[in-house]
């Protein structure tokens, strides 16, 4: 008897129903090595296989599956992958459907730490040179916690005793649980600016590494760095390390070890403050003495003791300078005076007047212009004679115009 005759998809429906209804192959874990790590850029679903030294399993993990993975799978890395066996009909192909992942030797969040870690590292997010030092005398201290645990009753006692001038700034957020990494990111982010405050504590108390892990948030560190003032990161205890104690400007191991850091000793500085306070009282007295000193000595010298002495002397020399004064002004008055009479007497003899004394006379025509040659006039003109008595008004009869020749005028 010939056998049926199937298709191809009969085939591979049939191959894969036999599969699928093996309850062994339905919920199953394999281990083994990942090679041809890719993801689909457009679906996110994870494609890979898995060998050992002998052979190898094409596995693919869809994107709600791959949404729950806490780190990054990649070639190389020796995983368990919890899954189920069926066939890709299309291929005809069997491979394992895989719902989770988890690195063989080493946890899921121990590797998905390391991973970012190295990845933030890369940017620089850790480097030194972008710590910036926490105030010395803050004022305004910011805390990021929560409110029912130890660590806020720790950071107010300590500051409390140490530095009970600053203000405590209380964010009071969840530290652990799914909706803890998203409320302390927006904390940090509030309070992280230097109008609020000027130093931020973030912490908790000790826990699990799945309690502390809130603090391993990819944006919560992103918050950290660009904060506009410096983090203390106490996440845990001494032994314990998160990605904000990387990207903090500070970490203390501790929220009562924070709290001293981040405050000054009150009692140290009032302590200093007096001496301070001492030193200075001393040396303003040190130089009040000195000038009292001096001040005394002053007092004893003959000039402020017997004044007048120092005033007699004084007197004297005025009165010296003052004859000595009147002296040179009274012979400077004379020879002034007798350079006046001189050129009194030079001007007098120079004077129109003495000539007229000696019976000169001075003509003028009737427009008053002064006569110095007889063909300034006509005969018959009224001319003005001024002479040293008098004047006298008088009519040319007679012009002689040039007296060598001889020639008259009648």
């Amino acid at each position: 008897m010939a056998p049926a005759t199937l298709t191809v998809s009969q085939v591979n429906f049939f191959i894969k129903s036999l599969l699928e209804g093996d309850g062994r192959l339905n919920d199953i874990c394999v281990s083994g090595e990942i090679s041809n790590f890719t993801r689909n850029q457009r679906s996110g679903h994870l494609y890979f296989t898995l060998k050992d030294s002998g052979a190898s399993l094409k596995v693919v993990m869809f994107v709600s599956a791959v949404r729950h993975l806490k780190f990054v799978p990649y070639d190389g890395l020796k995983v368990l992958v919890r899954g189920r066996i069926s066939v890709y009909e299309p291929a005809g192909q069997y491979q394992l459907y895989a719902e989770d992942i988890l690195p063989d030797g080493i946890g899921a969040l121990g590797l998905s730490y390391e991973q970012l870690k190295e990845r933030l590292a890369q940017e620089g997010l850790f480097d030194a040179a972008h710590k910036r030092p926490v105030p010395k005398y803050p004022q305004r201290i910011g805390v990021i916690t929560s409110s029912s645990g130890a660590a806020i009753r720790d950071i107010l006692q300590v500051t409390g005793r140490r530095w009970p001038l600053a203000t405590i700034v209380f964010c009071s957020v969840p530290v652990q649980g799914e909706e803890a990494p998203e409320k302390l990111t927006a904390a940090v982010r509030k309070l992280g600016k230097k109008e609020l405050c000027d130093v931020i504590i973030l912490g908790r108390g000790g826990g699990s590494a799945e309690d502390l892990w809130a603090f391993n948030d990819e944006e919560l560190v992103r918050a950290v760095y660009a904060s506009e003032v410096p983090v203390v990161s106490a996440v845990g205890h001494e032994t314990d390390f998160t990605l904000c104690d990387f990207v903090a400007d500070l970490r203390a191991p501790t929220p009562s070890a924070a709290a001293e850091v981040t405050t000054p000793d009150g009692i140290s500085e009032k302590m200093r403050v007096v001496s301070m306070e001492n030193r200075i009282f001393s040396a303003i007295q040190i130089y009040l003495d000195h000038f009292r000193d001096q001040l005394d000595s002053l007092a004893k010298e003959s000039v402020l003791a017997k004044p007048q002495i120092f005033l007699e002397a004084f007197q004297l020399r005025l009165a010296q300078m003052t004859g000595s004064l009147i002296s040179e002004y009274s012979q400077r008055i004379q020879q002034e005076r007798a350079r006046l009479r001189l050129l009194s007497g030079r001007m007098d003899a120079l004077s129109p007047l003495k000539v007229l004394q000696r019976g000169y006379a001075v003509v003028t025509n009737g427009s008053g212009e002064l006569l110095r040659e007889a063909k300034q006039v006509t005969v018959g003109e009224q001319v003005q004679i001024k002479l040293a008595q008098g004047r006298i008004k008088a009519q040319v009869v007679e012009r002689q115009v040039r007296a060598d020749a001889g020639q008259t005028e009648l």
